[in-house]
């Protein structure tokens, strides 16, 4: 069984992600990660993430950048949105999400186009939302637990400014497949989020 996990950043798709592999016993790849160690490859090589060359040169990373605790930052973030515009960069990574998704074991994976470009012929496919200034808001907060200061407002932009690249790309652009399951976690606690996500996923399967 392959389940595809779509949506912008701060949607809860990476925690839905998670939950979800845990409860169907799926291997699980952030592929946001993937992106995130490519920018940060190229941060670390005082590269410009809006260079095609630079960016596809990111791709070479060692496996020990994963573990980099840089990656989670919104800096990193933003790096990673930006190298992600190139196709160059898409093609280097892609072959890498697209073998995870096909082991025989089934397959978990979260990004922004598992369900229409990585694994299109998943069983399920789950397009996670939450509106712009709910999702800058919970940004705000995990930030503000880790002492970082930020203004919410710098938040937001980013936000805006993420969901218009990731959205407006020509290659592979943010968007929900046709047959995705759509869930909006603005309203939802974690744990309403999780089980409304468990609850929709059961349903396709049942149908499948």
């Amino acid at each position: 069984m392959i389940i595809a996990v779509d949506g912008p950043t701060a949607s809860g798709k990476g925690t839905l992600a998670k939950a979800l592999a845990a409860h169907f016993g799926l291997p699980f790849l952030d592929t946001g990660l993937l992106y995130r160690a490519v920018g940060r490859q190229v941060q670390l090589h005082n590269g410009n993430p809006d260079d095609p060359a630079d960016a596809l040169a990111g791709c070479d990373f060692p496996d020990s950048i994963l573990d980099d605790a840089a990656l989670r930052t919104e800096e990193v973030g933003g790096l990673a949105s930006r190298v992600s515009l190139h196709p160059q960069v898409r093609a280097a990574l892609n072959k890498r999400q697209v073998d995870f998704a096909n082991q025989p074991s089934g397959a978990l994976l979260d990004g922004r186009d598992i369900g229409t470009v990585i694994a299109p012929h998943a069983d399920v496919k789950l397009f996670v939302t939450a509106p712009a200034e709910v999702r800058a808001q919970r940004r705000y907060d995990e930030m503000q637990r880790h002492g970082i200061d930020v203004r919410f407002a710098d938040i937001l932009a980013d936000i805006h400014a993420r969901d218009a690249r990731d959205m407006g790309r020509a290659d592979a652009p943010l968007k929900p497949a046709e047959d995705a399951l759509l869930l909006d976690t603005g309203d939802l606690t974690i744990g309403g989020a999780v089980q409304a996500a468990i609850a929709l996923v059961e349903s396709r399967l049942r149908k499948s």
